[in-house]
């Protein structure tokens, strides 16, 4: 092959490169969604979670005082040897968690941790950087919805 003939041959796998390198655009953004939603989670589920609730939770506009009496108590209990509110421990600081996650979200994190962490990327993240899967402490809904609503307590508090 004489030398013009290699440099044109040359200059155009170069080119056919680039293009095939620069191509493909359009899948870029589609790609990055998926990694953001590897498990094909409707928008609600990105929102609200994934677990037992499948319907959004109501809250009223002011806290219900003695829910928040039970969910204080049941912090105690079931949750601060590995949360507290104002300082990373083994887990998450949860104040203004609320101002963060959604009500149903909080919820089905506290009632399905397992599930929450297999199938949804935002608690997945957590995982890996807390390094410890949240343990279930196996409560009731009503026991989680005082926990959210003392939650909500803390928060409004600022």
């Amino acid at each position: 092959m004489n030398k013009p003939t290699f440099l044109k041959a040359t200059v155009s796998t170069v080119a056919l490169a680039l293009l095939i390198s620069c191509g493909g655009s359009e899948e870029k953004p589609a790609a990055a969604a998926k990694s953001a939603n590897p498990g094909g989670l409707t928008d609600w589920q990105m929102t609200n979670g994934v677990g037992p609730l499948t319907s959004d939770v109501q809250v009223g506009p002011g806290v219900d005082e003695a829910l928040a009496t039970t969910g204080s108590e049941l912090f105690e209990t079931k949750c601060s040897a590995c949360h507290k509110l104002d300082e990373r421990y083994v887990g998450p600081p949860l104040r203004m968690v609320t101002e963060k996650r959604t009500p149903t979200y909080i919820m089905n994190m506290i009632l399905d941790p397992e599930g929450m962490v297999k199938k949804h990327p935002e608690a997945r993240k957590m995982l890996a950087q807390y390094m410890t899967p949240m343990t279930n402490q196996n409560v009731s809904e009503e026991q989680a919805r005082a926990l959210l609503e003392y939650l909500r307590q803390v928060d409004a508090e600022k």
